[in-house]
């Protein structure tokens, strides 16, 4: 049994995906969590085809259960514009994924955020003024016109926007390779943000020294650097990271291999370098996935990611003899995901069957347009 507690209220947990939710009372809500998923299955046969649910891997397991599709945040996003006849998308995820959906799905289609706290922390490290302010400062000290802008697909769309404006683009943890060396090639310099470390680590693989990527700190003048370092630096790294991922350490891998000899450890490349180095793989959830999954049975691992999706993935291999690991000693859970609860979906299903729409993300067309050029960008470097 876990206790989960957040904000003012206490729920008590027992989740067991192979029985039903025992019978337990969240304070706040008069309805147990049983009844709570029997009628998120009632309004969701209700509103058939004109709904379309679509779930991060980090969710809840509660939650995640009435996804009609999984995957990272692009992937949904691609998964929602291809859907015919939908009104409603509904994201179990996080803002930044919501705005993404918005501006790939037809403006008939609806797409609503079921509960409105659901950021990203990292999306967030990236704000738009301070972006705006570094490029303008960079502007004084060399040709911003050599400088090829590159988003994380982990950031807001107005960030997103301004790489469009200035001829950059957008990665994934799946392709930022591909995508920052296409950068590397038509650029004196590359300015990589939110996420410093997927830069970082991305850089090394494509041979970009150390020295020559620097951290660019929002809170000082040129970065917290002098002139000369800048205009020497390949990649300039926003000072950005996830939340989850930078929680895991070096060390977690060693006390694993001392445990368990034969253990392999991958991570995600959000985690710090010093984390992947120590790794035996690192890759996007979907690679994290797929490795595992393609391993012999009997293997084990030791997984650098969100605890929700490494659970999961640890009871879906278990008939094969596999054993998964958390890297760390403790759960990496993310606190903005686990916003979206079964009380925030039961509510916006319940809203939409009364033919009211809450919750909804629109990202404006100017925004939009420029965004959907970075977008555009991606897919022509990636194929």
């Amino acid at each position: 049994m876990s206790i989960i507690q957040r904000e003012n209220e206490v729920l008590e947990v027992r989740w067991n995906p192979e029985k039903p939710i025992e019978d337990v009372t969240r304070m706040g809500d008069p309805a147990t969590p049983v009844e709570v998923i029997e009628e998120i299955q009632d309004l969701r046969a209700k509103l058939g085809s004109d709904l379309v649910l679509l779930g991060h891997h980090y969710q809840r397991d509660e939650v995640i259960q009435f996804a009609d599709q999984r995957g990272d945040s692009l992937a949904l996003s691609q998964y929602a514009a291809k859907m015919e006849g939908a009104k409603y998308v509904v994201f179990l995820g996080v803002h930044f994924m919501a705005e993404t959906a918005d501006m790939l799905t037809p403006d008939e289609v609806s797409v609503i955020l079921p509960d409105k706290r659901a950021g990203c922390t990292m999306a967030d490290m990236a704000d738009i003024v301070d972006l705006e302010d570094a490029w303008e400062q960079l502007g004084r000290i060399t040709d911003t016109e050599k400088i090829v802008p590159v988003t994380y697909i982990n950031s807001t769309a107005a960030v997103k926007a301004f790489v469009g404006r200035h001829g950059g683009t957008i990665c994934t943890s799946s392709n930022a390779h591909k995508v920052l060396s296409w950068a590397l090639s038509r650029g004196e310099k590359v300015f990589f943000f939110p996420d410093q470390h997927l830069g970082r680590n991305t850089g090394v693989d494509l041979e970009v020294p150390l020295d020559k990527m620097i951290v660019w700190d929002p809170e000082e003048p040129l970065g917290g650097h002098q002139q000369q370092e800048v205009l020497d630096a390949r990649i300039l790294l926003w000072r950005g990271h996830c939340s989850v991922h930078q929680h895991f350490q070096p060390e977690h891998a060693d006390v694993w291999r001392q445990r368990i000899p034969d253990i392999k450890v991958i991570v995600h490349p959000e985690c710090s370098h010093e984390v992947v180095l120590k790794a035996d793989d690192a890759g996007s959830t979907s690679h994290i996935l797929k490795t595992i999954k393609a391993a012999e049975p009997g293997t084990k691992w030791a997984v650098g990611t969100e605890n929700h999706l490494v659970s999961r993935l640890g009871q879906e291999v278990a008939a094969e003899g596999k054993e998964v690991y958390s890297l760390a000693p403790y759960a990496c859970l993310c606190s903005t995901m686990f916003r979206i609860s079964p009380e925030a979906l039961r509510d916006t299903l319940r809203n939409l069957v009364e033919g009211k729409v809450k919750g909804q993300v629109t990202v404006d067309k100017e925004t939009a347009d420029e965004a959907n050029l970075a977008l555009s960008r991606m897919f022509e470097i990636t194929g």
